[in-house]
């Protein structure tokens, strides 16, 4: 089953300093950008990422503070990446999780104004787990037969990612070909956020998805707790669950004053 395209979708992995998404940076980030007529571009990137990497990054993916202690900062490259991305669906592997969240944060940062939300996102682990639980190299070596060179390269990473998630659209007939039918298979909820700490229920209002107020709706919360969207904002959640926060509640006080 050939995957029906309408615009271009970018499949991308990141390799970090680690993985705390509100901490940790980017070292390297590799594209795969396919387009509806077939065309596939590729692009590696490697990242200054302007804090020492860890030895435990670099004994996954092999990067050292050398290596990219000459290498552009994110911000110099983050309008090249929004050219990439902009006009194109989101593919990875666990990247609802990890890299699409940790892409914002870093976008942020450099303050470059991309709305990562307004478009399909396809977690190619969330698809894989759902049918054949198991890990990266698992999965290319179920779908594709093959072993998994370089392992934690960001493009060895990519490649592989890609390869599964066609080999995923020929196997499962049942999740469709088409990548809107994709991204919401591969979904768990209908985050606001990427982190899933704030959730749209079934009439698109924002729903707290964590903590005392777990299932209330963000603006129940403000007219009961005044205090909580400061706490919020002082508080160590990513960059973009604050900027959601912060439109939300800009609505709220709008909404208040009529």
């Amino acid at each position: 089953m050939r995957i029906q395209l309408h615009k271009p979708i970018v499949f991308f992995d990141l390799e970090t300093t680690g993985v705390n998404i509100t901490t940790d940076r980017i070292v390297e980030i590799s594209v795969v950008k396919v387009f509806p007529n077939g065309e596939e571009m590729r692009k590696t990137y490697r990242i200054n990422p302007e804090m020492p990497i860890p030895p435990q990054a670099t004994a996954v993916h092999g990067i050292s503070d050398a290596d990219v202690a000459e290498c552009p900062k994110f911000k110099q490259k983050a309008k090249e990446l929004v050219e990439i991305f902009s006009d194109a669906d989101i593919a990875g592997y666990n990247s609802n999780k990890f890299d699409v969240p940790l892409l914002a944060e870093e976008f942020i940062r450099a303050g470059v104004d991309f709305d990562l939300k307004k478009r399909n996102f396809v977690d190619v682990m969330s698809i894989f787990m759902k049918k054949e639980p198991r890990n990266l190299s698992a999965a290319y070596k179920f779908y594709c037969n093959g072993d998994l060179e370089n392992a934690h390269s960001a493009n060895a990473d990519t490649e592989a990612t890609y390869e599964v998630f066609k080999a995923q659209v020929e196997r499962y007939g049942d999740i469709g070909n088409d990548i809107s039918e994709i991204s919401k298979f591969s979904s768990y909820n209908n985050n606001a956020d990427f982190m899933g700490r704030l959730i749209y229920d079934a009439d698109h209002r924002v729903v707290i998805n964590f903590g005392k107020y777990k299932g209330m709706l963000l603006t129940d919360v403000f007219k009961r707790d005044s205090a909580y969207y400061d706490w919020m904002m002082k508080g160590e959640f990513p960059l973009y669950t604050k900027k959601i926060l912060t439109d939300e509640y800009m609505k709220f006080k709008m909404e208040s004053k009529k």
